[in-house]
């Protein structure tokens, strides 16, 4: 992919500039594909505890900044409270970002990866009775695989984070319904390749609704799609080749700054 870089500070460990620069990567894959909120909506990354000698520190964007000025080093380091470890970053942390990434990253060993979206086209899924209908393409590659978690509010309040997990289980997509889209996998391009799934599964739907009554896809079918397409592990390295080319193709629109 890209050459090796060195870490910016000179006591920085090698792995969490390597996080850092991945995770700035897909801000601005976010903000090319039009996945931004403003200043608001999260990606995060825990980080492995070869950084943190067991101690639970994630990276997240810094609150005040847009998708497109985040940078490696600008990342926020924090713990799972949400409090700052890196005193020099003059950037505050957004609460309302990190309670829900905190309860998942907390209580799911392999959620290191956590991304959440305010798409139009997801929000507008997430607003329907019926939720994620199994009548397209990409629908069908997610049976099994989405959860659903009812609105209570903006997510400042801790003590959502029970009923919320609650409502995950263990599905690797989650569906806040009135609210937006969430992907968590072990590792950013898997949660990358997820989410980008549901979302195109979204934007067919909400386009397709205008045309009348959709075809469904039988269960049984949707449930071998599934089968067939998600194989990264074995077959196409859990997303990497994917966000490998979205990575390319941001640098070529937008340059190289995000690794500063």
């Amino acid at each position: 992919m890209n050459a090796v870089l060195q870490p910016r500070a000179p006591d920085m460990h090698p792995e969490e500039w390597q996080a850092r620069v991945q995770l700035a990567a897909a801000y601005r894959i976010f903000d090319m594909l039009g996945w931004v909120e403003m200043i608001y909506n999260h990606i995060t990354v825990r980080l492995p505890d070869s950084v943190t000698r067991g101690e639970k520190q994630f990276l997240i964007n810094p609150f005040g900044l847009h998708y497109s000025e985040v940078t490696a080093s600008n990342l926020l380091k924090i713990d799972v409270q949400g409090n700052k470890l890196d005193a020099h970053n003059p950037w505050p942390v957004n609460p309302a970002g990190f309670t829900v990434h905190a309860a998942i990253h907390e209580a799911m060993p392999d959620a290191h990866c956590v991304m959440h979206t305010h798409t139009t086209n997801g929000l507008a899924v997430a607003c329907t009775e019926g939720g994620l209908a199994q009548n397209n393409f990409y629908s069908a590659q997610l049976h099994g695989m989405v959860a659903y978690h009812d609105f209570e509010g903006i997510t400042v309040h801790a003590e959502e984070a029970p009923r919320l997990l609650a409502s995950m289980g263990d599905k690797p997509l989650l569906i806040l319904r009135n609210h937006g889209l969430l992907a968590a996998a072990r590792t950013l391009p898997l949660a990358f390749v997820h989410l980008w799934t549901l979302q195109r599964a979204c934007d067919v739907q909400v386009t397709q609704a205008a045309l009348g009554r959709a075809i469904p896809v039988p269960e049984a079918v949707a449930r071998k799609t599934t089968h067939d397409s998600f194989q990264f592990d074995q077959r196409f390295g859990a997303g990497q080749d994917v966000f490998d080319a979205m990575t390319r193709l941001m640098e070529k629109r937008y340059g190289t700054d995000y690794r500063n």
